[in-house]
């Protein structure tokens, strides 16, 4: 018995992850109002069906999926730098490019969204709150940042508040050469707050 349920499970899991990884796809690329369950099902190559079998509602799958590609972003940094606090530069430069992404087109259409779909806003609201303290502790950890020095957790969180300005900046257009200039002044600011690391 045990050997059905393991590749059934198995495929599960894949069918789950060809949704989550669409329904990113398809916020980032046509909003909130294009992307249905039904548009997400036939992207991932599954029914209608197997979808609302995996997430009952639309706002089940899209915060599902938003925080599904937050958590393999977050995942993929801390192997890029996986052993610790890694050379600052690198570091703001990688926080930074995650912003630029598919994952933070989606993100905004969902936040969007959820300024005005009352039963989407509370769920986007804790999303966002848990994704942001998971990646201030990751850009904590790799900048190798002292937050018991004052000012210090002040500027890791300004450094991500302007990442994400500077990836909003980046929907409409290329922004990367006024990014690289304005990354290369903020690591300087962040190299003489931090300084030394941890």
């Amino acid at each position: 018995m045990g050997t059905v349920t393991g590749p059934k499970q198995a495929r599960s899991r894949v069918t789950r992850r060809h949704l989550l990884e669409a329904a990113v796809s398809c916020l980032a690329e046509q909003g909130w109002a294009g992307s249905t369950v039904a548009v997400v099902a036939e992207r991932a190559g599954v029914s209608r069906g197997a979808a609302q079998y995996h997430f009952p509602t639309r706002e089940d799958l899209f915060t599902a999926a938003v925080e599904y590609v937050a958590e393999e972003r977050s995942a993929a940094l801390r192997d890029l730098f996986h052993t610790g606090p890694a050379p600052r530069p690198a570091v703001i430069e990688a926080l930074v490019d995650m912003y630029t992404g598919a994952l933070f087109r989606a993100a905004l259409q969902l936040w969007v969204a959820a300024s005005y779909e009352e039963q989407l806003r509370p769920r986007v609201t804790e999303l966002e709150a848990r994704v942001g303290r998971e990646t201030h502790r990751i850009a904590v950890e790799l900048l190798g940042a002292d937050e018991s020095v004052p000012g210090v957790r002040e500027t890791v969180q300004g450094l991500l508040d302007l990442a994400r300005g500077l990836g909003l900046a980046n929907v409409l257009t290329d922004d990367a050469s006024r990014r690289a200039r304005v990354v290369s002044q903020w690591t300087r600011i962040i190299e003489a707050t931090l300084g030394p690391a941890a």
